[in-house]
């Protein structure tokens, strides 16, 4: 219950914030008939990413159980690959994001179509329904589903609304710098818990031979079975007893991808004062 809450509340706040941002721009230059259209984007988003996310787990039951191991393993770092490169460019483009996307909306205005605004909606809230999906079907591989886990997501995107209709009212104001490193930070551990758990399902698909010794076990203090420990294994990848490739994996993902999220914002100023062609508006990826 608490991965899916804590996914869907921070993947939650980013889709609020979006809808917040169109909605508010919207209204300042007085055009709110196109509300309308940017609520049948989320919904067209919002429906893409639910069919995404059901054929995940019809495949992952029709298949028997070696390749569904196989399966799930290759998801899960398709999974890491893709939240990697989201937590970085949102770590790129996070001082900016505002801007970028009342930028986008000009455009959509200018060219004098629902459809664009529809689209434009669609694309960026989209984005962080993909997100979504791949964290919850990774969650669920995990054994975190049931009753509780859709619970645990459903209270998150409750929250995450709260705080949308909030900003949208300016009650609230999230400081964005702030928000898009401590969720990146998140997403990145997160991911480095699946990368350790695809080496596990590809073992158990007979795809890896075999894992390496395992140092140390502290299934004696913290069981894999206890409720601590599957909160652990779903959020963090934990093992009491880790192979010395999901160690590897684990701290060598963690390491380098950290790094080179922190370090990202140097890297640019750096390329910026070089004269490097580095585009200050680089547009937001599609869904």
């Amino acid at each position: 219950m608490a991965f899916s809450f804590l996914v869907t509340l921070r993947e939650g706040i980013e889709m609020a914030l979006i809808v917040a941002i169109l909605l508010g721009y919207l209204a300042k230059i007085g055009a709110r008939e196109q509300f309308r259209a940017v609520w049948i984007g989320v919904g067209v988003a919002a429906a893409i990413c639910l069919a995404i996310g059901i054929v995940l787990e019809v495949m992952s039951r029709e298949l028997d159980k070696r390749a569904v191991e196989a399966f799930e393993g290759f998801a899960l770092i398709f999974a890491v690959v893709v939240l990697t490169g989201m937590a970085l460019w949102m770590r790129r483009q996070a001082s900016g994001f505002s801007r970028e996307l009342r930028e986008r909306v000009d455009s959509a205005m200018g060219a004098g179509s629902t459809m664009a605004v529809v689209l434009l909606a669609a694309s960026s809230v989209g984005r962080e329904g993909l997100e979504t999906t791949l964290f919850l079907f990774a969650g669920s591989t995990n054994g975190a589903s049931g009753f509780d886990f859709v619970l645990g997501g459903l209270l998150g995107f409750a929250l995450a609304a709260a705080v949308g209709v909030a900003i949208y009212r300016g009650g609230s104001k999230l400081p964005m710098r702030q928000f898009f490193f401590i969720s990146g930070v998140f997403v990145i551990i997160l991911a480095a818990g699946l990368l350790a758990n695809s080496a596990v399902k590809l073992y158990e698909a007979a795809l890896i031979e075999n894992l390496g010794p395992r140092p140390w076990d502290t299934e004696s203090t913290i069981s894999v079975t206890s409720n601590l420990g599957k909160f652990l294994a779903t959020l963090f990848g934990y093992d009491s007893a880790p192979s010395v490739t999901q160690i590897v994996l684990y701290w060598g993902y963690l390491g380098s991808a950290l790094t080179a999220f922190l370090l990202l914002p140097i890297w640019h100023r750096r390329g910026v004062q070089a004269g490097l062609p580095v585009s200050s508006s680089t547009p937001l990826p599609p869904a």
